[in-house]
């Protein structure tokens, strides 16, 4: 049994998609997290806007799977779906924020922030494509997006980095409980 490129295992070696295959789930699963983040940014209830986030980075979960970087992939869930989503919820809940619909959260800027957005989506469009206009991917090796290939970048560039976020995120952690825990006055 091998590993196919989907990361979809089969007796004879090779992946139940065929790259065509591959190209479609992943154009699919594009649509449906390019929607998810449209819905987000344009629903004015906060929670579902939360829950909606959680699905558009599930999705990019989903893309890092298809471009078979596994490692990756985990990270997204568990760091973006399972943390930030979370903090962000708890934020809400522990903010007394409102949870249903808020004429406080809509500023009345939306012109001026669709523009924003449709520029600096075209700059980063175009920003993307003429970095790799001219870059080939060597595909001998480790792929890129691999744990082995992650892992040995991480470890060997960016782990002090690494450890003093790790312990910036505990500081916060101990921070959030205290702040929870504290009696009303």
């Amino acid at each position: 049994m091998t590993l196919g490129a989907t990361g979809a295992v089969s007796a004879a070696g090779h992946s139940f998609l065929s790259p065509a295959g591959v190209e479609i789930a992943f154009l699919l699963v594009g649509l449906v997290t390019f929607g998810a983040a449209i819905v987000t940014v344009t629903t004015r209830q906060l929670v579902h806007a939360a829950l909606w986030l959680v699905v558009a980075l599930g999705g990019l979960a989903v893309e890092y799977l298809l471009l078979t970087a596994e490692f990756i992939a985990w990270v997204q869930v568990l760091i973006y779906v399972g943390s930030v989503v979370v903090l962000l919820l708890f934020g809400l809940m522990l903010t007394r924020a409102p949870i249903g619909r808020s004429p406080d959260a809509d500023s009345g800027n939306r012109p001026v922030a669709l523009a924003v957005a449709v520029v600096a989506a075209a700059a980063l469009v175009w920003v993307v494509v003429d970095a790799f206009r001219t870059t080939w991917v060597d595909l001998k090796g480790p792929a890129q997006g691999s744990t082995e290939a992650s892992g040995e970048f991480l470890f060997r560039h960016w782990v002090l980095p690494f450890e003093a976020l790790s312990v910036l995120l505990l500081a916060a952690l101990v921070g959030a409980i205290v702040l929870s825990r504290r009696k009303k006055e």
